[in-house]
């Protein structure tokens, strides 16, 4: 088997790798009732893949209110609150698990980088089998900006060491693949978040797929080659 040289996958995690994202919009939406705050469900789906602190604020401006350093941290810590007490029903998407099994197997370099801190992170990699001792993880925690800025999958091919125009980054918002493109990385999505197809594409996907098991099943078109 054979990969192409001196490059590397980059993962988002929420939507690309687990089946998580509707746990994040149920405990935002949670968060902001117990601030006070009444925003449809949808609205807060469409904002899911920034990082913590612009989403927060783009949500607060939709409802006009003032937005301030303790709402934001207030509301962060709803969140988390609210998300661990979901964690137990996320699941890895289909194929998760292989892909990156796989990807290890036949020497591929990879990493993950998720706009999510760590505190609400860690069940997620568990759930993955995912040591980030071993594998680069690289969370909200270790970067100045977050997606749509690029970097967070900068700093994970930087990890790996990689250059970030080698890398393709995996992600299912239209906020990975901005970072991607802002990245000058190759962006592939995956329709496990939520989003469409077309949106994927007009943000900058390459390639799409449902989810990470018809990633696997055609990593041929990304570069990935077998030899007998």
């Amino acid at each position: 088997m054979s990969t192409v040289e001196n490059s590397a996958f980059l993962f988002d995690l929420d939507g690309t790798l687990v089946d998580s994202v509707y746990q994040h919009v149920l405990s935002w939406h949670d968060a902001l009732q117990v601030a006070g705050i009444e925003l449809s469900v949808w609205r807060i789906h469409r904002r899911i893949g920034m990082s913590g602190g612009l989403f927060t604020n783009a949500l607060l401006r939709e409802t006009g209110l003032a937005i301030t350093p303790e709402l934001t941290q207030r509301l962060r810590s709803l969140h988390a609150e609210a998300y661990t007490a979901r964690a137990g029903q996320v699941r890895a998407l289909p194929g998760a698990r292989e892909l990156l099994a796989h990807l290890t197997a036949v020497g591929m370099k990879w990493a993950i980088a998720t706009s999510g801190r760590m505190e609400t992170a860690r069940h997620t990699l568990d759930i993955l089998g995912v040591d980030p001792a071993k594998v680069p993880v690289v969370t909200r925690d270790q970067v100045r900006h977050a997606k749509p800025d690029p970097d967070l999958f900068i700093a994970a091919a930087a990890r790996l060491g990689v250059d970030i125009e080698h890398s393709v980054v995996f992600g299912d918002s239209v906020w990975d693949l901005l970072a991607a493109r802002r990245a000058r990385a190759l962006g592939v999505g995956l329709l496990s978040g939520g989003y469409g197809k077309e949106e994927l594409e007009r943000a900058g996907a390459y390639r799409v797929y449902d989810d990470p098991q018809d990633l696997l099943d055609h990593l041929y078109e990304v570069g990935v080659r077998h030899q007998a």
